[in-house]
């Protein structure tokens, strides 16, 4: 078993060794070439158990349509039985792409556990694994299982790169967005939020970002949040980076809506914002889907929390024909040249998320440097 004082014990000499370390590394854009996604499988000792075989139907919804397109790897402590699940739904070449990795877990929210990882344009430089504290959104869910998970998966040697530990900050991968060209979206409501990184200002904060993430800018986004998101508010719930300089955002039209003045300003403030060579981005606005319960509290429904993997985007659809097919509408505007895959996101917003947070990539090795260009 790998435990932080293996990992961790020179933390604060691997981050001086990175910095000094090529400048060439850098946090790739999620359309960029992947080798695999991460998922952490749900299991009855998750706050799932009460609808257990309908998540595990959306699990193997999922599985099957990132196996179609690349690799899978599963962290979960009953390997046996979901292989089992999977044989049952895949076919022998999808099965070939799945890797197990046998721990125990929390939870499944592989986006907000995973490693962040850096490419390189360098050939033969290899990919940086950054594992950074997750500590269950500001200390609000059980998380131990789920910040180990990276230590697994590199002590079986199923990911390859330099292991860096982060364990000294807290920071989900759902909390941001990169171009692939140095600049990473943020949102001031999360990053701020009680019990991650205080005591320190959202300027050191930045500087963290930059220095970890190897970011050039770090842009703020302030208003947007959903009810519903226990996360305080993720960037990738509300606004995603595509190709040429393009930001797909959700948009409120129903005034009588409590979330249409934060999505309001949501809208302006994109208006504003510039490129690193200052040209305004180019805005593709998401709907937003009607309100949905459970138990009396409104449920994050989102388009925006999309998944991309090697050609093609898995999207979230609500049982709203009008609005899923609008959604389908603006996101294949914003990628042209990707095959667009439904998949039902009822179930999973239950726990407050949605495919995007079910989920991690791991970019492949080496990244083409015109991969900007397209």
């Amino acid at each position: 078993m790998c435990f932080n004082s293996y990992f961790c014990k020179n933390s604060e000499t691997m981050h001086l060794s990175s910095d000094k370390a090529s400048d060439s590394h850098r946090l790739p854009a999620e359309w960029e070439p992947q080798q695999c996604v991460l998922l952490t499988w749900p299991h009855a000792g998750t706050d799932w158990a009460y609808c257990l075989d309908d998540i595990t139907a959306t699990f193997v919804a999922l599985a099957d349509a990132i196996t179609q397109a690349e690799p899978l790897l599963i962290a979960t402590p009953e390997p046996e039985q979901v292989k089992r699940l999977l044989g049952e739904a895949l076919d022998e070449e999808q099965m070939s792409r799945v890797t197990y990795c046998h721990c125990p877990t929390d939870d499944t929210w592989a986006r907000d556990h995973g490693f962040i990882t850096l490419v390189s344009d360098d050939a033969g430089a290899p990919l940086r694994l950054l594992d950074f504290r997750f500590n269950g959104w500001g200390e609000k869910f059980p998380s131990e299982h789920d910040n180990a998970v990276n230590r697994h998966l590199y002590g079986l040697g199923l990911l390859q790169g330099e292991y860096e530990c982060h364990d000294d900050f807290v920071l989900e991968g759902g909390s941001i967005e990169s171009d692939g060209r140095g600049t990473v979206l943020t949102t001031s409501t999360c990053l701020l939020a009680p019990h991650r990184n205080q005591p320190l200002t959202r300027e050191e904060i930045e500087t963290q970002l930059k220095q970890r993430l190897h970011a050039r800018r770090i842009v703020w986004i302030d208003h947007g949040l959903l009810e519903g998101d226990d996360t305080d508010g993720h960037i990738d719930t509300i606004v995603r980076i595509a190709p040429d300089d393009t930001l797909l955002y959700v948009g409120c039209d129903d005034a009588a809506d409590p979330q249409y003045e934060t999505f309001r300003l949501l809208e302006e403030q994109l208006r504003t914002l510039r490129t690193a060579d200052g040209r305004p981005y180019r805005l593709i606005r998401l709907p937003m889907p009607d309100a949905l319960y459970e138990d009396g509290y409104r449920l994050p429904a989102t388009y925006a929390n999309f998944l991309i993997i090697n050609g093609a985007v898995v999207y979230p659809t609500y049982a709203q024909p009008a609005y899923d097919e609008a959604a389908r509408i603006a996101i294949q505007t914003a990628f042209p040249q990707h095959r667009l895959i439904a998949l039902d996101a009822r179930t999973i917003i239950r726990q407050h998320g949605s495919i995007h947070c079910l989920t991690m990539q791991v970019p492949a090795h080496y990244v083409n440097p015109l991969h900007g260009m397209e």
